[in-house]
């Protein structure tokens, strides 16, 4: 599905991505896992199309298609999504009526009429409902006033109404308490299916003891330097992230 060989990019001149490797299958979850300023929100911005970052070398194939010079918008509408580490506040524009605008210009895209209203109604409840959200919150406008929770609950319930063949969670589980957790991570589990893939970028390995990864991936310095299994995860926070900088060194 997303095949990433020798991947470097850069921003302001200053190079944070310096040759990454990766090979995403459908059906597969890959965590990517690594210290502040090893590039992981680097890594994703730049599979979702920022244009803030120069890719210098290497390539970015998505369903055997380079995507390298495509927008954000034709990213998204080809099946990337990205859960943003900060999500911007739109005031004036509830949480429905985003992510209505949203699912249509996607149909658009794809030549198809927008969905009906019954149906838009019928899919925001079923989704709603899985993530336990209340149609108070679906009025408020979007992220304003929103807590941590509140916003990250809010991408999850995006993401399971646009129903990406990629969905990329930058650090999901920041500013989550263990319910939010859990109900963020039962949602992520729900949607996922055969087709379908995942990235998780997490500092922690709690959020991979309900979001069970396929495989584990550190970055360091802008370069995967360690792959494995979920034990990785656990190995990681036990011993620190020295450990992996001491045998990177070593």
């Amino acid at each position: 599905m997303l095949t990433i060989e020798n991947l470097h990019a850069e921003i302001d001149d200053k190079g944070i991505l310096n040759g990454i490797d990766l090979d995403v299958k459908a059906g597969e979850v890959h965590a990517i896992m690594g210290p502040n300023g090893s590039g992981k929100s680097t890594l994703s911005s730049v599979i979702a199309g920022n244009e803030d970052y120069e890719i210098t070398q290497g390539s970015i194939l998505f369903g055997g298609e380079d995507i390298h010079e495509m927008s954000p918008e034709e990213r998204s509408h080809k099946g990337i999504f990205l859960s943003f580490q900060y999500p911007v506040e739109i005031p004036g524009v509830s949480v429905t009526n985003f992510i209505k605008t949203a699912l249509n210009a996607q149909r658009k895209a794809a030549g198809e009429e927008d969905m009906p209203a019954a149906a838009m109604l019928k899919k925001i409840r079923e989704k709603s409902s899985l993530l336990g959200i209340d149609s108070k919150f679906l009025s408020r406008s979007l992220n304003q006033g929103f807590s941590g929770g509140e916003k990250k609950r809010n991408e999850i319930f995006q993401m399971a109404m646009m129903e990406p063949k990629l969905a990329i969670l930058d650090e999901t589980d920041s500013g989550l308490d263990i319910d939010a957790l859990k109900i963020v991570a039962d949602g992520v589990n729900a949607l996922k299916t055969p087709n379908n893939a995942t990235i998780v970028i997490t500092h922690y390995q709690r959020l991979l003891d309900y979001i069970i990864p396929d495989f584990v991936h550190v970055l360091y310095n802008g370069k995967i330097v360690k792959s494995g299994t979920k034990e990785l995860a656990k190995e990681l926070e036990a011993k620190g992230y020295d450990w992996i900088k001491k045998e990177v060194a070593g």
